[in-house]
């Protein structure tokens, strides 16, 4: 992203200069913290880079390839993201298998018909269970009569049952309970590793910020004001975060 701006009610009385001549390169296979107060720029940068929001100024490149005038639809197709809310991302009336072959099929042209043969679903049998859930049983259930953090996990998973080349992740624990949150967390943490993906994580758990990514960036006011990477990073304290708000 280069010279990036975005204005929310420009001209008016309400103008907000969300993000401001904001310039972040991020390496591929890379997982990136971004932190911040309320306001700051975080979930307008995730949503710019997503494609559901245009810059007004700049540009915005993957692989090279400029996806400034790219629309969400476009960038979905290599371009994965987790919301906070664990109801967003799936289809509730859709059983599990269902969901998982929408994803499957979220970059190729849609036919009248959607297979989901044996080999289909004894793939997504084998994936389901290795979060240890017990919901590999569950494919032919509606997804919407999953709890939240089910629901989460499987979003997660359905990141990766296609050709998904980078991870956005808008606190994708901050609604659910500790134990659930924590299990969340280390399946999204595999899931980047495991995949190569390059990964953005928004948080305001500065104990996440720490643990995982090899990179933590501080945004105030649509700018970054912190930017701290490798062994930097691995030395950083909560007190030393903290001191940055």
């Amino acid at each position: 992203m280069s010279n990036a701006n975005k204005w929310f009610f420009k001209g008016s009385e309400r103008q907000v200069h969300a993000i401001r001549e904001l310039n972040l390169e991020l390496s591929q296979n890379s997982y990136t913290v971004i932190v911040g107060s309320n306001g700051s720029g975080k979930s307008t940068l995730l949503n710019l880079i997503a494609g559901s929001l245009d810059l007004d100024s700049g540009s915005l490149s993957i692989d090279k390839v400029d996806q400034s005038h790219y629309r969400q639809h476009q960038r979905s197709h290599f371009v994965s993201r987790v919301f906070q809310d664990p109801l967003m991302g799936t289809a509730s009336d859709l059983t599990v298998l269902e969901n998982f072959r929408l994803a499957s099929l979220r970059s190729r042209k849609k036919g009248i018909t959607i297979g989901m043969d044996k080999d289909f679903k004894k793939k997504v049998q084998q994936c389901v269970s290795e979060i240890g859930l017990g919901l590999e049983n569950k494919l032919d259930q509606p997804i919407g009569t999953l709890s939240g953090g089910q629901r989460q996990a499987l979003t997660l998973l359905m990141t990766i049952m296609d050709e998904t080349k980078v991870l956005l992740m808008d606190e994708p624990a901050s609604a659910l309970d500790p134990a659930t949150a924590s299990v969340i967390m280390e399946l999204a943490n595999r899931i980047t590793m495991q995949h190569r993906l390059t990964t953005i994580l928004v948080t305001h758990n500065i104990k996440d910020a720490l643990k995982y990514g090899d990179r933590i960036i501080m945004m105030s006011n649509g700018k970054i004001s912190h930017d701290v990477s490798g062994n930097e990073k691995n030395a950083l304290k909560p007190a030393d975060v903290l001191n940055w708000f």
